[in-house]
């Protein structure tokens, strides 16, 4: 986060006393009125929404949601600055499709990082070291990360373990060595790839002596996974951020572990069968969000297409709603008279047992389908019959399912393995076969 002018440290000013105002305080009607009434002039200002007429909270709430699907067909006709305007390019990942340019003001990024910082600054601080695991090219993960980290006055350290020539696991392990950091922050595909590599050498119990927290982004991350990864690491797993490339980060994490929206940021609603309504209670639901501070690219009730679960009443006592993502809304994958999903999936395997990783394979009338786990090098064997019992009655009490088969196998294919805002569920974690 450069700041290089006194408008840029204005910038940072104004937003470190909004938030500062708002911090464990619900966020009123008037504050979001008066923030989307200047998120609409910024609109107005595109191509896309320059016919939505003058401001009212009446016309923001009768305004069509924007589609993920529109903003991919034409990303540049809701651009409200010119390219050579942009302090940072970044693109998505495309993992729901092809990719979508994504420039960003200064101010975008100095809005998005004290926004995260004012939460993350409760879990990060002084004594602190972290190490940054997260893709730093045309993704912003990792550019968040470590921009939060200097505003917070904490050294970090880069080292994504793809980075060819630069850093891989050999590396990683002697930074990790001499910089002995408290904070990790990384995926959770790249999480259970570098524990099983750790456990393969021997490794692990050292490289994680100084580690304190595991913050894990990028991914959708269920908690029996959380919790499994903080048994590896003797430390507290927790979920640090949620959020897009698109609409910057919408929520963020407490000490408590639990995944909060950051309302002070971004004005929220759930949309069901009667369409979008502001969040008022607990809920599940697509998350339609208004950002509020998207300078180069104001979107007006974008549709995520994210569904999730809102609830209240996290231990510590912030009064925002606390989130979980339960997966894209194309991710379900239906098999016989019931649904697949990731989060399902997931609580199944990790809490059931102690797999590093999985694959689903159906059949292509979708008839029948079967698990791969891969085995954990500390695991027993002679426990497996009994972790195998345990996932299939899981499926069964959970989604109705009966799964054909549960293998335990040495090594799944690479594509499984991939992480930091590279990942979709159903291209990495799902084939179709034709008979097993």
């Amino acid at each position: 986060m450069i700041i290089n002018s006194k408008e840029r440290l204005e910038t940072v000013l104004d937003a470190q006393r909004e938030f500062r105002a708002l911090h464990g305080r619900p966020v009123t009607e008037q504050f979001y009125r008066e923030k989307t009434a200047a998120c609409w002039t910024r609109a107005r200002a595109t191509p896309a929404y320059r016919d939505i007429g003058d401001y009212s909270w009446a016309s923001l709430t009768a305004l069509p949601v924007t589609t993920k699907d529109q903003l991919k067909a034409d990303p540049w006709r809701f651009g409200a600055a010119r390219l050579d305007e942009s302090t940072k390019y970044y693109e998505t990942s495309g993992t729901t499709g092809r990719s979508t340019p994504t420039p960003r003001l200064a101010a975008d990024i100095i809005w998005n990082t004290v926004s995260v910082a004012s939460a993350w600054g409760e879990v990060i601080g002084a004594g602190d070291r972290v190490i940054n695991l997260l893709p730093s090219d045309v993704v912003p993960a990792g550019d968040l990360v470590t921009s939060v980290c200097e505003y917070l006055d904490v050294p970090v350290a880069r080292a994504y373990p793809f980075a060819t020539g630069i850093s891989d696991w050999d590396r990683l392990a002697t930074l990790v060595a001499n910089f002995e950091p408290t904070v990790l922050f990384l995926s959770p595909g790249v999480a259970l790839q570098a524990t099983g590599l750790y456990l393969r050498r021997g490794q692990l119990a050292e490289l994680s002596r100084s580690v304190r927290s595991i913050m894990l982004l990028g991914e959708v991350c269920v908690p029996a996974l959380r919790t499994r990864l903080g048994q590896w690491w003797g430390a507290t797993a927790l979920d640090a951020s949620y959020g897009s490339t698109e609409t910057g980060t919408l929520a963020a994490t407490c000490q408590a572990g639990g995944l909060h929206l950051l309302t002070a940021a971004n004005h929220f609603e759930l949309a069901g069968d009667g369409g979008p309504r502001p969040w008022t209670a607990p809920g599940t639901g697509r998350l339609v969000v208004t950002p509020l501070n998207l300078h180069a690219r104001p979107l007006l009730r974008y549709d995520t297409g994210d569904e999730v679960s809102l609830s209240t009443g996290c231990d510590c006592g912030r009064v925002s709603p606390v989130v979980t993502v339960l997966g894209r809304s194309s991710d379900g994958q239906r098999v016989r008279n019931g649904t697949l999903s990731p989060h399902l999936v997931e609580e199944i395997v990790y809490g059931a047992t102690t797999a590093l990783g999985y694959l689903v394979e159906i059949d292509r009338a979708g008839t029948g389908f079967r698990l791969l786990l891969e085995r954990s090098p500390e695991a027993d064997r002679a426990g497996e019959e009994a972790s195998v019992s345990a996932v299939r009655a899981a499926f069964r009490d959970r989604a109705g399912l009966d799964c054909d088969q549960v293998l335990f196998v040495n090594a799944l294919p690479s594509t499984t393995k991939s992480g930091g805002s590279l990942k979709n569920w159903k291209r990495s974690n799902f084939r179709v076969v034709d008979t097993w």
